[in-house]
């Protein structure tokens, strides 16, 4: 979908879309022509108008003798909603738009009395941009469902538009590029095709690093290594580092995912209804990815190095048993007691051997780890744990200014019981009850002494079965815009 901006309406046959902030909207109309005042009221009294962030009016107005399509598109009340309104607005054009049969749509911002016209117009752009992402593997596709919008122009955000919208992009494409990689099924997406979509990142600064399997075993990785046994797929460590601050040494941050490609469960197999959603268990991995994209796209002013541990969890004759007892990198020795507890035995070798390699003062995993998580949480916030209060308060204020929020969970010595074993340090499951805690606690259990570390269960968080205000059905790319904030607010000077 082509962007662009313009100080004019252009002419020629496309929508328009005329942008309304909330609260008394009856009377303004968003800059409609006069002659045409009655039908808008008319449109706004049958839609229950009243400028709501993604709410939309339409009406067709008479124009050189032809009939103009017009949406009348809330944005809000600028001060509850900020840049989220003029997003949402975005968002639902795309959304109405998309698939209409309409090539061309005009956005104009102008009758807004917004304190930024240039802020509204790049984030409108983005919002249209983000709910606009396809991606489609029919080769017969029926006529009403073939995307047909592709171009916008928006009108009216004065000449700083456009170098907003620049420095937006970065971001629309670093979620494109987590979409695409948690979208892909596992016949193409796995540990080592993961990695050769990431080499792209070079293009853009990052320095990439690979271990194979027997680099791996010769560090004693043998817990990640262990949930790849039954795979014909060899398990991979990809590590991205952009080093964007100038100065040399060790990055200041580490961001660790987990990228189980796809998930059977292994020996503890799942059942086969819905297993094929396991294409997206890579979904922290996919996060870590296109945060790098972003913050080497932008030229962040920051060292951080994305690790991630990428493996594919299969039943086979040479598979992880449960009872099993592995020696991690770490030292530590593990009781396998249930083989689709997976993720927190890849994790925990990658969080050592960042540890060990870089040294980071922070660090941040992503996962999608536990069922239990969605329990808990549904589908509207991700999983907070943390050894440290100011990182969890980052991390949550990080969130809540993205849109993608979090909720912090407890830590403590009671949960971290529960996975004691009595023939190896720990098991890699406790009971039923609190296990997302439980999960966490073993992770903890491999963070060193005096590291700052948050991780993020976002199980229920990276897949939508619905359509959201700014992603259709399937990949939601959550946890980029999340980590790209993190970093601005709290790394970049």
């Amino acid at each position: 979908m082509q962007v662009s901006f313009a100080d004019a309406r252009p002419q020629g046959a496309h929508v328009l879309a005329l942008l309304v902030a909330g609260g008394g909207t009856a009377e303004r109309l968003g800059g409609l022509d006069p002659a045409h005042a009655a039908i808008g009221r008319r449109a706004i009294a049958a839609a229950r108008f009243e400028g709501e962030a993604g709410g939309i009016a339409e009406l067709f107005v008479p124009e050189d003798g032809e009939a103009r399509r017009v949406l009348l598109t809330g944005t809000g009340t600028f001060a509850k909603d900020g840049t989220g309104g003029f997003e949402k607005a975005g968002g639902a054009l795309a959304a109405r738009l998309l698939t209409s049969g309409e090539t061309d749509l005009v956005i104009d911002v102008s009758a807004l009395d917004a304190a930024d016209p240039a802020q509204a117009a790049a984030h409108v752009a983005l919002g249209a941009v983000l709910r606009g992402w396809r991606y489609d593997y029919r080769t017969k596709v029926p006529p009403k469902s073939k995307v047909s919008l592709t171009g916008i122009i928006i009108v009216g955000g004065g000449p700083r538009a456009q170098a907003v919208w620049d420095a937006l992009k970065p971001l629309a494409d670093g979620i494109a590029f987590t979409r695409t990689l948690v979208t892909e099924p596992a016949n193409i997406i796995y540990p080592e095709s993961f990695v050769e979509r990431c080499l792209a990142l070079r293009d853009l600064g990052v320095e990439i690093e690979v271990l194979d399997e027997p680099a791996m075993a010769a560090l004693g990785m043998n817990a990640l290594l262990g949930v790849s046994l039954g795979s014909e797929r060899p398990a991979r460590l990809l590590a991205m580092r952009w080093n964007g601050s100038g100065a040399a040494g060790d990055p200041a941050l580490a961001l660790v995912g987990k990228g189980v490609t796809f998930d059977t469960g292994g020996i503890s197999i799942k059942p086969a209804a819905g297993m094929e959603d396991m294409k997206w268990d890579m979904g922290g991995a996919g996060a870590v990815a296109g945060a790098m994209h972003v913050l080497a796209a932008r030229k962040a002013k920051v060292n951080v190095v994305g690790v991630c541990g990428l493996v594919e969890n299969m039943p086979d004759g040479k598979a992880q048993r449960p009872g099993d007892v592995v020696t991690s990198m770490s030292g530590q020795t593990i009781e396998v007691i249930n083989t689709d507890a997976e993720g927190r035995l890849v994790l925990c070798d990658a969080l050592t051997w960042v540890q060990r390699t870089y040294r980071p003062a922070t660090i941040v995993d992503l996962a999608t780890l536990t069922g239990a998580m969605i329990v808990a949480l549904g589908h509207e916030h991700g999983g907070l744990f943390a050894n440290d209060d100011a990182l969890a308060d980052q991390l949550r204020a990080a969130g809540l200014a993205s849109g993608d929020k979090l909720w912090r969970l407890p830590l403590g010595e009671p949960y971290d019981k529960l996975i004691d074993s009595p023939i190896a340090d720990m098991k890699n499951v406790g009971p039923r009850d609190g296990g997302s805690i439980t999960a966490a606690q073993f992770l903890k259990r491999y963070i060193e002494e005096g590291v700052r570390w948050a991780h993020l269960d976002i199980a229920g968080m990276v897949w939508a079965a619905k359509p959201g205000t700014l992603h259709d059905k399937g990949a939601t790319g959550y946890g980029v815009r999340l980590l790209d904030r993190f970093v601005a607010d709290n790394f970049e000077g």
